[in-house]
């Protein structure tokens, strides 16, 4: 007699609805080789995808069997069944009644909602054993962060059929939560509307604000290319319904995102969004803009004005990257501390590997320290690095006018003054430009380099030549306040106090809201940690120069920071903040 033989065939998942969401995951069980079948019911989807799913695999080797349709009958060959149409109760409800209406009882069933309550749409399903649910922050890749979510209703088989299905999927399991998942999707959510609305404003290009917001906040995206990922529709939509249930304008779309999503340009989905992609979905390079030949005046001699971190931080780089450098500081001995300082960096550096013993020789042999502006004169660019007081710039600049030659660079790294203010002191508009480096300015590899409406175009040319020359990546924008990163970053960090201030806030909001934005959206820090790491002083400093301009809602200053400020909680600076306050 035969013995029967094992089924070792590869799993069949169903995918019902193939937007942003669906189609990752549809990639994802491609590639770890599931048999899927794929459910859509606009068939221009379905052939997209499917076109997609072609190029992908090319002329490789046979792959498992992916079947498209637009049929949702075919569902009941699937082992386990993926809702992934779009996140609302509408929508999810209806999906889930043509799952249970063609999957046998007992088919594990999993709903990819990022915001609705499981437990509701399990009971919506008429199957709340069969049913958990799958939390995505966006689109996932390979190895990207997923919550699996159960309900008290969910049976044991379904929930070892989720945990089995995100291990084979390639997903990394994290735990956040239903309400910290919320307020960091509406944090998010908001920050990149945000980007559109200031990219409509005409201040920047598409590709500066995304360079802009990954390097400078690290962000594992730049939030116009992670609305594409998205799916502009799907972005769109969540905003809508923040919009709608809680009435703070900052959730209203931007012109520009509902103009976008009306014409069909849906992000990486549709091949054009704020960025265009190819075939698979790949991002295609920009094209080269006009070629720039205005002339670059060549710098040797750098000054950096100031003995603080900033300062000694830059002046650690210029000297690094072969500038003979002067520190110039308020006194002999401030400016000895500095170059001492900067010495120990440098000696850190080269204990991490991050530069030779040789780097460390040749960098100190370029760098002096000073306490007189005359030590500028003869300096082909000079970086204005004291406090962030307007008056105190003024006063450096006016100093700098006297002693410096004509056509010296004159730069300020105001983060969030005018430059054009700081400079006027100077007498020298034409020459003088923002460069705002980023702490720690040694490892930080962002500069906005900032043109005032005087600034000569050679001034411009030089100062990003040099910048460059540093190994920094620039992004070029006006004379704005907040310039920007602090433009859209600190409207987010002030949404992000305010959660402070809801009735019936959670005791744990702060580690649960952070924890929420790092494993769920991958920020490499939440919103309360990063304003201790910047300092509760210079946020709130910050936060009232652009309520100062702009004076709106979004950017007026947080009661709580500034309580925190004048109990003299000054975040990791001083061992004591939002975060910090326990552990110092």
């Amino acid at each position: 007699m035969t013995e029967p033989t094992a089924d070792t065939r590869a799993p069949v998942t169903g995918v019902l609805g193939l937007g942003s969401v669906g189609e990752a995951l549809l990639r994802l069980l491609f590639a770890a080789g599931h048999r899927v079948i794929a459910v859509d019911t606009d068939l221009d989807v379905l052939a997209r995808v499917a076109g997609r799913l072609k190029a992908i695999q090319g002329d490789g080797p046979d792959r498992p069997d992916v079947t498209f349709t637009a049929d949702p009958s075919r569902l009941c060959e699937a082992g386990l069944v993926v809702e992934a149409v779009p996140d609302t109760p509408a929508a999810k409800s209806e999906a889930l009644h043509h799952i249970t209406a063609v999957c046998p009882p007992g088919t594990p069933l999993v709903t990819t909602t990022a915001a609705l309550p499981v437990a509701r749409l399990a009971i919506s399903s008429g199957r709340p054993a069969d049913l958990a649910g799958l939390r995505l922050f966006t689109p996932p890749g390979p190895g990207g962060p997923a919550e699996p979510v159960l309900t008290a209703l969910t049976s044991r088989e379904t929930a070892g059929a989720l945990h089995a299905f995100v291990a084979s999927a390639g997903l990394t399991p994290v735990e956040v939560g239903a309400r910290p998942a919320a307020d960091a999707t509406a944090l998010v959510l908001g920050l990149l509307n945000r980007a559109a609305v200031f990219l409509a404003e005409g201040h920047v290009t598409h590709a500066d604000i995304d360079t802009a917001m990954r390097l400078g906040c690290g962000l594992p995206a730049g939030p116009l290319e992670t609305l594409d990922a998205m799916g502009l529709d799907t972005a769109h939509a969540a905003l809508v319904e923040l919009w709608r249930r809680t009435g703070d304008s900052a959730f209203e779309p931007a012109p520009l995102l509902s103009r976008m999503v009306a014409a069909g340009d849906l992000g990486r989905k549709t091949g054009r969004g704020f960025h265009t992609y190819d075939e698979t979905g790949r991002p295609l390079a920009a094209a080269a803009g006009p070629t720039d030949d205005t002339p670059v005046a060549p710098v040797d001699r750098v000054a950096v004005i100031g003995s603080g971190a900033m300062a000694r931080g830059i002046a650690e780089v210029t000297a690094l990257a072969g500038h003979p450098t002067v520190l110039v500081a308020r006194s002999a001995a401030k400016a000895e501390a500095g170059v001492e300082a900067i010495a120990g960096s440098l000696t850190r550096g080269v204990r991490r590997g991050r530069i030779g013993p040789q780097d460390k020789a040749a960098a100190l042999a370029r760098l002096r320290g000073a306490d007189d502006f005359a030590s500028a004169a003869g300096c082909d660019l000079v970086i204005e690095a004291v406090a962030e007081d307007c008056g105190v710039k003024r006063a450096v600049f006016a100093a700098l006018g006297e002693v410096c030659a004509a056509g010296t660079v004159l730069a300020t790294t105001t983060s969030s003054l005018s430059v054009a203010e700081c400079g006027e002191a100077s007498g020298r508009p034409a020459d003088t430009v923002g460069l705002h480096f980023f702490n720690p300015a040694p490892v930080m590899r962002l500069v906005e380099l900032v043109r005032t409406d005087a600034t000569a175009p050679g001034t411009l040319a030089t100062a990003r030549a040099f910048s460059r020359g540093l190994g920094k990546t620039t992004v070029e924008c006006p004379d704005r306040t907040g310039f920007i990163v602090n433009s859209l970053l600190f409207p987010y960090l002030g949404a992000a106090l305010a959660l402070l201030e809801r009735p019936g806030a959670d005791d744990a909001v702060v580690e649960r809201t952070d924890a929420a934005v790092e494993r769920g959206f991958g920020f490499p820090m939440g919103p309360f940690t990063l304003l201790d790491t910047i300092g509760l002083d210079v946020s709130l400093a910050i936060q009232n120069r652009l309520y100062e301009r702009f004076a709106t809602p979004e950017h007026e200053p947080s009661g709580a920071l500034t309580e925190l400020v004048a109990a003299g909680l000054l975040g990791r600076k001083n061992g004591q903040g939002l975060r910090t306050a326990a552990a110092a």
